[in-house]
């Protein structure tokens, strides 16, 4: 998309949602603007017996060195949910989280077309897996009912709040949202979606490269082959840096 810097969040793959987070980021940039970037780039080399090897290339500039041109940042606590993102991609492989990906913007399409039957001012546009409705003068109103019944809507400016889905959403979960809606009006009947219905991402923006490549996403689909991968890796790192 000829973007020099791209930036952005994995939200909550694999992590459990936190008042808004811990999440691991991502980061990428052309070669040009590598040296002005936080933190510290890893590159791949081979070690004295020829096998892949990791190296710090690029240490970026400390507050202690040169502060006046520091651009390095507090990232330690990136580690543990860049692992934990990582794992859950490993456990699903690429197969999995198409899946998942399916079903959380089908039932955010789902709800958007419950939500027009009802009458809600649903903001037209791109979406994955959440939904902005224009409220009005009724936005308290419609924020305080969600709390009152146990959900956590996102005020999205003062006359329109978003809703999001994910993995966990249910059934149910769509009906308590219509519910907050319906004004009394019959609810939207599932049954009219059974056959389907069309995602509100576009076409253009649909990948179709392959990703996640690597064997190791695709050799883990159990409980106890998942645990052994993750107390058995660290121990052949271990070895791998002992000689």
């Amino acid at each position: 998309m000829a973007a020099d810097i791209a930036v952005g969040t994995t939200q909550r793959f694999g992590m459990p949602m936190g008042n808004g987070g811990p999440h691991a980021a991502y980061l990428a940039t052309r070669d040009e603007f590598k040296r002005s970037m936080p933190g510290r780039l890893v590159g791949v080399s081979v070690d004295a017996h020829g096998a892949p090897a990791y190296r710090l290339a690029l240490q970026t500039r400390e507050q202690h060195i040169r502060r006046e041109k520091a651009t390095s940042n507090i990232c330690t606590a990136q580690v543990l949910p860049a692992v934990v993102a990582s794992m859950y991609a490993v456990y699903h492989g690429p197969e999995g989280l198409q899946r998942i990906a399916r079903r959380v913007a089908s039932y955010t399409a789902v709800l958007a077309a419950g939500l027009k039957q009802l009458g809600a001012a649903v903001i037209d546009g791109a979406a994955f897996d959440t939904v902005c409705v224009a409220t009005g003068a009724k936005t308290e109103a419609v924020l305080q009912a969600a709390r009152d019944a146990g959900m956590n809507l996102r005020r999205a400016s003062a006359d329109s709040v978003g809703i999001t889905l994910d993995e966990t959403t249910t059934r149910e979960d769509l009906t308590a949202l219509w519910t907050l809606f319906a004004a009394g009006q019959p609810l939207p009947d599932f049954a009219a979606f059974e056959a389907g219905i069309k995602p509100l991402i576009p076409l253009s923006m649909a990948r179709s490269s392959a990703f996640l490549t690597h064997p190791v996403f695709h050799r883990y689909r159990s409980e106890t082959e998942m645990l052994r991968y993750l107390r058995g890796r660290p121990t052949r790192i271990w070895r791998s840096t002992a000689r």
